[in-house]
């Protein structure tokens, strides 16, 4: 993700607890002015926003980020806990209110979550929010007992001196608080470090969502909250002509019915009621601007733009550009046994486990939201512009959520301003919990885009790369966002614009096209290179067998030719710990790619079971910086990987006349446990900062995959899912 704001000025006492304050204009109809007061009011203690001492002795992190399921509240926490030198069994985590001054994202700008960045853009803030409490404690102490304040040792919570003087930070709370902060708190040496990189960093949710304790969306219960539901156009850009609302009025229950801008709102005192309701319904739609074509003919609009065969009139934007692109094109010096492809790939559904849900309540101008939001400023600044109120005035609640994988962060905020159209007509300050199944998020969400691409590559005489001509064919997920992108929409090239093969290719001519089609497309798990690794990597795995290469030597030498010493050493690391040769029966595919900042290097074990590809074993290498959680990190590829795997393997969203065919887990298959393969995780040594892991294992099990099956059958892979192309 692009950043959405700029950085600003910062207080003394927020530079040394490590808050960010954001600024800058935002393209979505406020003022700079506005956005800085695009936050609830906050109450900040005395050691910033976010940490807090309790009088039991335990400490309190505030979180910025969401929790749905990546763990990094932990991480956060253990960052915090590391500098302060706090006892980790005495900490605690709680989300934060919105405020984007407060807990904006030091990556994106306004308080979001996602990019795979709540690490990485917390590490430095808040490890001084760390040292800097615990020098206020440090001082507190030195001046209680007289004694020189570098005499003083803090261990787990406790601050002891020579002399047999000690002290907890409940004991020292109130003088501590007195303390002016350091300006610039000494941060530990990563040497010294006794929590972060441990097995300790353990999550601190796991109980809660075990015992059903943790609180959802739809665990929320207020008194006289009505429930909502919303009926849809059954095509993208469909309008609302009429409706009879007679039926649906008759079901018990409900209460009103109404129209919102898209779609009709029933309202009931149950969700079952009101799902009966919509039931009832009768709609007629206005379809003269809805998108009616086909997955299978756009997908064959998008082949013939890659191929050449489409409109002259397309505008075709560079993303990589290196000698004579006539060369790259097979133009009078091109070679006649150059190596072509066309790779392509299907609409996907974000296929979270807790569909989308949300409660507002509107007295007025004043908006309460309660959900599991991913980017609460985008949330108040489109609840905001439906009430006619600054984003202050919008306060908003984050609960755990069931999953994202982006879904949950929309430029239009979708579900969440459906729910404020609805709780802003019913009125007077009532709750209203917004309820949409998973059918309707499956048949009128966002979806990662539909994509093609044409790769054409010539070899030099010692086999590598000489000319690579890349088209990429995709719908834009950042066209009329408030997030301005610098050049080409990154989000689809992503991957294949900063691939090593690239660097390491003289001449390359590397063009993106985006058509106008009425789908809507959002970023899904790991975004650009869902698709560019696949092909990068079973590109170069043809290429290597096109040349009479080893495709892991033939890595090595493209890795060494363009410098991409993170790349070659996750992939000795993934091969040396694969072992010399898969188990029996099976065979292996590798890949490697980078993004969100971490290289993830895998190999795949496969073997054809009934026609389609079983993966068994798979061993991940990931260069991700300084690992904060190692359990943590392994269970992000362990999940990321199965992510993956179940898109590779299944996953595909069509339309028949503009209409989406799946609805629930029946007709989108997903990975079953018993399909899981085993995820071994081996980390990179690195004294780097931390850089991404909730995204970077999605993308490279695909590709693993099926260079595993070229292996074994000779077949390249040209099409995802896997089950269409086998």
């Amino acid at each position: 993700m692009n950043r959405l704001v700029g950085r600003d000025g910062f207080s003394r006492r927020e530079v040394v607890v490590g808050a960010v304050v954001v600024g800058g204009a935002l393209a979505v109809g406020c003022s700079p002015a506005d956005l800085m007061s695009a936050g609830s009011k906050v109450e900040v203690g005395a050691f910033g926003p976010f940490i807090r001492f309790e009088p039991d002795g335990f400490v309190t992190v505030i979180s910025k980020h969401v929790e749905f399921g990546q763990g990094s509240h932990a991480g956060l926490a253990a960052i915090v806990a590391e500098e302060l030198d706090a006892d980790w069994t005495k900490v605690r985590i709680e989300q934060s209110p919105a405020n984007a001054k407060l807990y904006g994202n030091g990556a994106l700008g306004a308080q979001l979550t996602g990019g795979s960045s709540a690490i990485s853009n917390s590490w430095e803030q808040l490890r001084k929010a760390g040292a800097g409490a615990r020098a206020m404690f440090v001082e507190a102490a030195a001046n209680r007992w007289n004694v020189p304040a570098g005499e003083v040792a803090v261990k787990d919570g406790v601050l002891t001196h020579a002399s047999g003087k000690s002290a907890a930070f409940a004991d020292l709370m109130a003088d501590a608080a007195k303390v002016t902060p350091p300006a610039s708190p000494a941060l530990k040496d990563p040497k010294t470090f006794t929590l972060i990189g441990t097995d300790r960093v353990r999550r601190k949710d796991a109980q809660a969502k075990s015992d059903g304790t943790a609180r959802y969306t739809q665990d929320v219960r207020l008194p006289d909250m009505l429930t909502a539901m919303v009926a849809h156009a059954p095509r993208f850009g469909g309008k609302v002509e009429g409706f009879d609302a007679d039926a649906a009025r008759k079901v018990a229950g409900v209460v009103d019915v109404f129209e919102i801008p898209t779609g009709v709102a029933v309202v009931a005192r149950s969700t079952w009621a009101a799902r009966l309701g919509r039931e009832a319904l009768n709609v007629r739609w206005d379809e003269g601007k809805a998108e009616k074509r086909g997955s299978a003919e756009l997908a064959a609009a998008f082949r013939d733009l890659a191929t050449g065969k489409g409109p002259a009139d397309q505008k075709w934007e560079s993303f990589g550009s290196k000698g004579d692109a006539a060369q790259a094109a097979g133009g009078p010096d091109g070679s006649t046994d150059a190596f072509e492809a066309v790779y392509e790939f299907p609409y996907l559904a974000h296929a979270t486990m807790e569909p989308m849900n949300c409660v507002a309540i509107v007295d007025g101008n004043h908006v309460k939201l309660v959900h599991g939001s991913q980017g609460q400023t985008l949330d108040q600044l489109n609840a905001g512009k439906i009430v006619g109120a600054l984003p202050g005035s919008v306060e908003v609640e984050t609960l755990f959520a069931g999953g994202s994988f982006g879904r949950r962060a929309t430029f239009t905020s979708d579900y969440v301003a459906e729910c404020v159209h609805v709780a802003k007509k019913v009125g007077g300050g009532k709750p209203v919990k917004l309820v949409w199944t998973r059918e309707d998020d499956m048949r009128a969400g966002y979806y990662r885009p539909l994509v093609v691409h044409a790769v054409r590559v010539t070899l030099d005489k010692d086999g590598l790369p000489a000319t690579w001509r890349h088209r990429i064919v995709s719908q834009s997920i950042m066209k009329d966002s408030p997030m301005p992108s610098k050049g080409v929409d990154q989000t689809a090239v992503e991957g294949a614009m900063d691939s090593p093969y690239l660097k390491a290719t003289p001449v390359v001519d590397a063009q993106v096209a985006f058509p106008e089609v009425g789908v809507p497309v959002l970023w899904w798990r790991s975004v650009g290179a869902t698709h560019t690794a696949f092909v990068m990597e079973h590109t170069i795995e043809q290429l290597a067998r096109k040349a009479g290469k080893d495709p892991v030597e033939y890595r090595r030498a493209l890795y060494a030719k363009a410098g991409a010493s993170r790349h070659l050493a996750a992939l000795n690391l993934a091969v040396e710990k694969a072992g010399p040769t898969a188990g029996a029966g099976w065979t292996r595919g590798v890949a490697v790619h980078e993004s969100f900042g971490s290289v993830v290097a895998q190999a795949a074990e496969v073997k054809l079971v009934d026609g389609a590809p079983r993966v068994g074993r798979v061993v991940t290498a990931i260069d991700c910086g300084t690992a904060v959680s190692p359990d943590q990190i392994a269970a992000q590829m362990e999940g990321g990987t199965c992510y993956g795997l179940s898109a590779a393997l299944y996953g595909e969203i069509t339309l028949t006349d503009g209409a989406v065919d799946q609805s629930n887990f029946d007709t989108y298959r997903v990975l079953r446990i018993g399909e899981a393969p085993s995820v071994e995780t081996h980390i990179v040594p690195s004294a780097a900062p931390p850089s991404g892991v909730g995204e970077p294992g999605t993308p490279v099990i695909g590709p693993a995959v099926a260079n595993a099956l070229l292996a074994l059958s000779g077949q390249a892979t040209t099409r995802l899912p896997f089950v269409r192309s086998v």
